[in-house]
């Protein structure tokens, strides 16, 4: 559990919460969603809200519809942005591809950020943290947890400003990792991160409602062991990432 989150405190269920809870609903089934079928969807559900809220409370969730779109803001020219590198690369292995992304964790009060690194090959999620904040410091310390399993050849995320910032890109090429990253608003890029998500939300997060940040990090925990070791995967011939990632090397 990342420092920021020690001194978590839930903060009451008003307005913006409940609509951002709705539009990670909307989002995790709808990827492509930007800010305007957002704004149908969520008023078409009962919540009275702007284009402009919507605009705001997505940023603040730190998400982004997938589809391509003019380049209307410039990135920092401190922020060097590396190009992808997985595109019709053949997978057959673990360690060959890892990947690390950031979602938007629900409360029955208030929100957490998680981040996750998840190995493309075996689906082996290596290293997790969450946060109350959209910081850099949980992003580089799930990545260094995650080194204890190995390091893989490239490492892939997508242009973020917690992944663009001089000090996680070093901690990616100080240990000897090819950095590649998605273009912008292509989440499919990084497709496997994103199937995860989505069987954490509507299998755990949803129908569980944690109350708090102490429940939620237990409940996540728990849950990302069933999902490494227990839950079996079609895409692996049914076995569990666990299973993949460890007798490839034995």
């Amino acid at each position: 559990m990342s420092y920021s989150s020690i001194f978590y405190r839930p903060v009451q269920k008003d307005f913006d919460t409940q609509v951002m809870n709705k539009i990670d609903e909307i989002f995790t089934m709808y990827p492509f969603y930007g800010s305007r079928r957002m704004l149908v969807s969520l008023q078409d559900k009962g919540f009275q809200v702007s284009r402009h809220k919507v605009q705001v409370l997505m940023r603040k969730m730190g998400i982004e519809a997938i589809y391509p779109k003019p380049n209307l803001s410039k990135p920092n020219p401190e922020h060097k942005i590396f190009p992808y590198l997985l595109r019709g690369l053949t997978i057959d292995r673990p360690n060959q591809v890892w990947s690390i992304d950031i979602t938007y964790i629900r409360m029955s009060q208030g929100w957490l950020y998680l981040t996750a690194i998840i190995d493309w090959f075996s689906r082996f999620i290596l290293a997790w943290e969450i946060s109350n904040t959209l910081d850099t410091e949980f992003c580089i310390n799930a990545v260094e947890k995650s080194l204890k399993h190995g390091s893989p050849e490239i490492f892939n995320t997508d242009q973020g400003s917690q992944f663009t910032s001089k000090a996680f890109i070093s901690v990616i090429l100080d240990n000897n990792m090819k950095l590649s990253m998605d273009g912008r608003g292509r989440a499919f890029d990084n497709i496997f991160i994103e199937r995860f998500w989505r069987s954490l939300k509507y299998e755990n997060i949803y129908i569980n409602d944690y109350p708090d940040c102490s429940h939620a990090f237990r409940g996540i925990r728990d849950y990302i062991n069933f999902y490494n070791t227990t839950r079996p995967h079609q895409s692996l011939d049914y076995k569990t990432p666990y299973e993949v990632h460890t007798k490839f090397f034995s």
